[in-house]
């Protein structure tokens, strides 16, 4: 858990930027993203130095030369400002005359995943002034331990505040871990979110399994597919998936596949029956031309809407008995186009849908209002779906208001996951993190273990479509035209309100107008 001082350094870090005349909120976090890089690139060698002192042998593979020592963190960071900026900037006069910023750019396989994606990175920062003040407070992070780092780069990722194009915008960290929670990676599933962004739940499965399946690193073969097969994501926008392949890789994920391209292109076409496990909540808006997009995406439902194709982009990339969990906006659930109907319907008749978890408008908020909900689901191509398990979900532990205030505490949140069970009550009204946890623990989990007596008494638990959480049969969803949303099927119960007969609210305003004319006439007399 990231503390109160550490979030102070990021904080003055930010103001320093926007003071400087970078205003844009990714761009402040690439360029705060190149320069933890390049001190990780000299921290890096440092390590191998020491190590090669103490065995009293040269370095093996230097990212530095001795010639190129003036790049390296630890010296640029002594030099007065004029003399550093000068090292990220001067014109290249010779062909090793590299800058601070060009050696980044160019120093390949040594720098991990995210020296991958350097290909139009640009330096913006314009001032000496501005460069030291952002060096100085870097070279004061805790980026020895992977998880302050984690929890480091993650405020920095907390701190964007306007919407990206094409209805880009950061899901919030609790809500993505919610849907990992709620699909529980397996040790030999490969993931994907075909639109990664800053790879937020590619980096929430690692975290689940490290914390929850520490034992399955003792097999090598399970290491070797964790660190180099496991994680994937797409991503076109460049300056995102830089962001994001730093992310997993201050994460602990140093290999993960990153593919930067139109997921739903025909340049993604290869992409098929791949993937075991798919995390996404991809762009909401938008609307592509049907010549720009993959043919066999159009056969499952042909629409121009982004948040329709990416459904029908999963079902091709997932393999038989892999499963997905994604945020749509509510038009999905009940939108009565032929498009949005057929791939509801694809998901119920062809598919097995597990799940619909309806969520407040306000989670995705200062970046939007839209009211969205998590489809669960698992490719079948065979049907399978019996009862759809829906929840109403109120409250996600936070304000719903563009402030997004806790309203409950840190370690409140945090038992959600990790003891919903003795969190659950003290939490209610405020956050239902812990309460769709136990449902999903009975309803989804544990289904396969239960007899068929066991199964229908589970059931009839949730029959109540008064309350939040409810099954709905695969019968009455097809009844209604495959509709998805949860007012649908909810039942609200209305409470009598009992007023009094007109003739005695009237004489008790004759009373009170009474009892005002006295107070008035008193106040009279004790002024003369």
């Amino acid at each position: 858990m990231i503390t109160g001082e550490l979030k102070s350094k990021i904080d003055k870090i930010w103001n320093d930027f926007w003071t400087g005349g970078i205003s844009n909120p990714l761009t402040v976090i690439e360029q705060f993203t190149y320069l933890i890089f390049i001190k990780q690139l000299d921290d890096k060698q440092i390590v191998n130095e020491k190590k090669a002192n103490l065995l009293g042998v040269p370095t093996e593979n230097p990212i530095y030369t001795e010639a190129q020592r003036p790049l390296r963190w630890s010296s640029f960071k002594e030099k007065d400002p004029e003399t550093m900026f000068n090292l990220f900037t001067r014109p290249q006069a010779a062909l090793d005359d590299l800058t601070v910023f060009d050696f980044m750019k160019g120093i390949g396989k040594q720098g991990g995943v995210f020296a991958k994606y350097m290909k139009g990175a640009i330096f913006m920062i314009q001032s000496p002034k501005l460069l030291d003040k952002v060096v100085q407070q870097i070279d004061t992070l805790e980026l020895d331990n992977k998880d302050a780092k984690g929890d480091l780069y993650e405020y920095m990722l907390s701190k964007i505040a306007e919407a990206g194009t094409n209805g880009q915008f950061r899901t919030p960290r609790h809500i993505i871990r919610m849907m990992v929670e709620l699909t529980q990676p397996k040790q030999d599933d490969t993931i994907c979110d075909p639109s990664c962004g800053t790879a937020g739940f590619l980096v929430s499965a690692g975290e689940y399994i490290q914390s929850k399946h520490l034992d399955w690193f003792n097999n090598a073969t399970f290491r070797e597919h964790f660190h180099n097969n496991m994680f994937n994501g797409i991503e076109f926008d460049p300056t995102m998936l830089r962001i994001g392949a730093m992310n997993m890789q201050l994460h602990g994920l140093d290999n993960p596949t990153l593919i930067g391209k139109d997921a739903l292109s025909e340049s993604n076409a290869d992409i098929e029956n791949a993937y075991s496990l798919i995390l996404a909540n991809p762009p909401f808006k938008g609307s592509l031309d049907y010549d720009e997009v993959e043919s066999s995406l159009l056969k499952t439902t042909k629409t121009k809407k982004t948040e329709l194709l990416f459904l029908s982009l999963m079902l091709r990339m997932l393999k038989v008995g892999g499963r997905a969990a994604v945020i749509v906006p509510d038009g999905v659930l009940f939108g009565s186009s032929t498009a949005h109907k057929s791939i509801r319907k694809e998901l119920v008749e062809n598919q097995q849908l597990q799940a619909v978890i309806s969520m407040p408008s306000g989670v995705f908020k200062p970046y939007a209002g839209v009211s969205t909900a998590i489809l669960i689901f698992t490719k079948t191509n065979s049907g399978g779906t019996d009862k759809v398990w829906f929840y109403d979900m109120k409250a996600d532990g936070l304000s719903l208001d563009d402030k997004r205030n806790l309203l409950v505490t840190e370690e409140a949140l945090e038992q959600c996951f990790t003891e919903p069970e003795n969190i659950v009550k003290e939490v209610e009204g405020k956050c239902d993190i812990a309460q769709i946890l136990l449902d999903a623990k009975v309803i989804m989990n544990s289904t396969v273990a239960l007899s068929a007596v066991e199964r229908s008494k589970m059931e009839a638990q949730y029959q109540d479509k008064t309350k939040p959480s409810f099954l709905i049969p695969k019968a009455d969803i097809a009844a209604n035209d495959y509709d998805l949303s949860i007012n649908r099927y909810k039942e609200i119960v209305y409470e009598e309100i009992k007023y009094d007969a007109p003739e005695t609210i009237l004489a008790d305003i004759k009373a009170l107008d009474k009892q005002r004319t006295n107070a008035m006439l008193n106040l009279e007399k004790m002024m003369q």
